[in-house]
């Protein structure tokens, strides 16, 4: 079983930075892709960005691109996403995901085999 547990979401004002952690733990596969999700009110989960096992390769949605920097350090199991020039449309909560066996990207939100609890990023205006 694998575990992924987000933490370093909160309530900040338009403009503000916050930095997100996921913690993996468990049984996982020796190579995996990790990505962070949204999820706002009334709305589907989203797609915001993703990297590669070795941390070399990394996609972003469009609405974050140039704003947001996902990372990873395997020594610690944990991969980060650093939000700066937070929005009030960056409100929601996000998960992180394992995406098994695989050395690549990875996009496609049904290819994640593992999900987090998810954290609360509030954005104010």
């Amino acid at each position: 079983q694998v575990q992924l547990v987000e933490s370093g979401g909160g309530l900040v004002q338009a403009g503000d930075s916050l930095r997100l952690s996921c913690v993996v733990s468990g049984r996982t596969a020796s190579t995996y892709a990790m990505g962070w999700f949204r999820q706002a009110p009334g709305k589907e989960r989203e797609f915001v960005a993703t990297i590669n096992w070795s941390g070399i390769s990394t996609y972003y949605a469009d609405s974050v691109k140039g704003r947001f920097t996902i990372s990873r350090a395997n020594a610690k199991n944990t991969v980060y996403l650093q939000m700066n020039s937070l929005k009030p449309e960056d409100t929601a909560v996000y998960y992180c995901a394992v995406a098994s066996g695989t050395r690549t990207v990875v996009v496609a939100k049904a290819s994640y085999d593992y999900w987090g609890q998810g954290t609360q990023v509030t954005v104010s205006s």
